[in-house]
């Protein structure tokens, strides 16, 4: 009798932990579904920045990672819950490269009620397989949030690990040293901060690194160097930003040199420092920072977008794409081409000798909103000259934006983004395209079955 009750115990505590998993298991959407977002700026021509913003913004780095142990992609964006609604989910799944096709992707949480993008997340995988995602929160009224997998490379549970005041996460494991993570603070404007973990549960303090009335930074690794370039915002004023900053660190943020190798002790807080690598402000212009990678050698090359007004429209023209590359020991200026909106965001791919950008330089169905047709750039010389080598899309219903680079990016899941119509509430969909940019698949806005293969919307030889 004493054994048959002992059995059923069990079984009631196995029912029971069965039943737990059941509901702590993180819930699926039935597609994938990408938010849609207006900033409520309008001028003359449209609004500020608006359309379909899942994989918004520059600051949320990496927002895609390809794991060779799992042979998948695993990427984050913001979603929602319908086509008709404006309510961000934040997202996670992967594209299975062995089975080509994705999951119903995860919901790791809700923001309950936020509509704004920039509570997006970036994504981190450990040298155990396990998947951090780093949830924005905005300032001091909506803190942001650290969540672990339980399992590695599974995207099926997540804890939330770590509620702390961060904005534009861009979390980087270093294996064998933990994390280094950039972040922003509202402290006295966007204001750049680091803290380091050793396992993402005890965290250092924050340590500021610049703080000048405002920023907005892109940050990379080589090896076990971190680079951060940024903009400053005079006053604290988002709509003046200018300037461009470099900063490295080989140590996990212990020390800090300019690209050149001279001491750097932070916060900067002046704008005039050794760390400056263009007055921009001197001339009159704006400068928005796309991107940042690394040629055969580790120099930093930036991509970024140089304007003459914050409004959209003809008044903000040109609008440069430029790269920006440490050689020889200086900063060399080079110009990629033109577009027609101060967020047309695009990334730098650099292979050996073949440098190449994705990015919507062309003018969309909405002229002049956010994003627009998305094209390959080439570079054979380091970025000296370049030629169009491909039209990614053309003749779409809604302009393509923010095309995002995956950390180790797999050929056939090489570039990342969303859709959406810059002048009116629309759909979102997502999109991802291979290396040769010959082929585009949408990932599937609505799914019934638990698995399915992104569809082919473009194929050229």
């Amino acid at each position: 009798m004493k054994n048959s009750k002992k059995i059923l115990l069990l079984l009631l505590l196995l029912f029971i932990s069965q039943l737990t998993d059941i509901y702590s298991q993180n819930l699926k959407a039935d597609g994938y579904k990408g938010i849609w977002f207006t900033l409520g700026q309008f001028s003359e021509y449209g609004d500020k920045y608006s359309g379909g913003l899942g994989t918004y913004t520059a600051d949320h780095i990496p927002v895609a990672i390809y794991s060779p142990e799992a042979h998948k992609t695993f990427f984050v964006y913001g979603g929602t819950t319908a086509a008709e609604e404006k309510h961000l989910l934040i997202m996670i799944s992967y594209f299975d490269h062995k089975s080509k096709k994705v999951p119903k992707p995860v919901i790791v949480y809700d923001k309950q009620g936020v509509n704004d993008p920039h509570d997006n997340a970036a994504l981190s995988v450990d040298n155990e397989g396990y998947i951090w995602v780093f949830v924005s929160g905005r300032g001091t009224s909506r803190p942001g949030l650290i969540f672990k997998s339980r399992a590695p490379y599974s995207i099926e549970y997540f804890d939330e690990i770590l509620q702390e005041e961060m904005t534009y996460p861009q979390p980087w494991w270093v294996k064998g040293k933990g994390f280094i993570f950039m972040f922003t603070k509202y402290t006295k404007g966007r204001e750049l901060y680091w803290n380091n973990s050793l396992d993402g549960k005890s965290w250092s303090a924050d340590q500021k690194l610049a703080g000048m009335g405002g920023h907005y930074q892109v940050t990379n690794m080589y090896g076990e160097k971190l680079v951060s370039v940024f903009n400053y915002h005079p006053g604290g004023n988002v709509d003046k930003r200018t300037n461009i900053y470099a900063v490295q660190s080989d140590d996990m943020g212990k020390t800090w040199s300019t690209v050149a190798g001279e001491k750097v002790t932070p916060p900067l807080i002046d704008p005039q420092n050794i760390a400056l690598i263009r007055d921009y402000e001197a001339e009159h212009k704006l400068v928005y920072i796309n991107d940042l990678n690394f040629d055969r050698s580790g120099n930093p090359v930036l991509l970024v977008i140089i304007s003459n007004d914050f409004k959209p429209g003809p008044s903000g023209d040109p609008r440069e794409w430029m790269i920006i590359h440490w050689k020889n020991n200086k900063w060399n200026f080079n110009k990629v081409c033109e577009s027609t909106h101060n967020y047309d965001m695009g990334s730098l791919y650099i292979e050996n000798n073949i440098w190449k950008i994705f990015g919507p330089t062309e003018p969309g169905p909405q002229k002049y909103g956010t994003g627009g047709e998305i094209v390959i750039w080439e570079s054979k010389d380091e970025g000296m000259t370049w030629k169009r080598s491909r039209n990614i899309t053309d003749k779409s219903i809604r302009n393509h934006s923010y095309v995002r680079r995956p950390l180790n990016a797999h050929e056939d899941f090489y570039a990342f983004w969303a859709d959406g119509d810059a002048d009116k509430f629309s759909e979102s969909h997502l999109y991802f395209t291979n290396k040769q940019g010959n082929k585009v698949w949408e990932l599937p806005y609505n799914m019934k079955s638990d698995f399915k293969k992104p569809i082919v919307i473009k194929m050229k030889n």
